[in-house]
């Protein structure tokens, strides 16, 4: 009976800690699928300005001939 009284809170640091662990994963994936996001859509951007810089460019040259 002595054992298992040592026991449980033994089993209670155990579970609190694999849970505090679960969040820190968690919160981890969470940050980093959010970095994943806002790369994916500055790359984006980018693009779009690439392309819109280009068209401007060629507009430009038009004018100039």
């Amino acid at each position: 009976m002595r054992k298992t009284k040592q026991l449980i809170p033994l089993k209670h640091e155990l579970l609190d800690i694999l849970m505090s662990m679960k969040v820190t994963e968690h919160e981890a994936r969470k940050k980093n699928a959010a970095v994943r996001y806002l790369r994916a859509r500055r790359g984006i951007e980018i693009r779009n300005e690439t392309k819109r810089l280009e068209h401007d460019i060629a507009d430009f040259d038009d004018g100039w001939r």
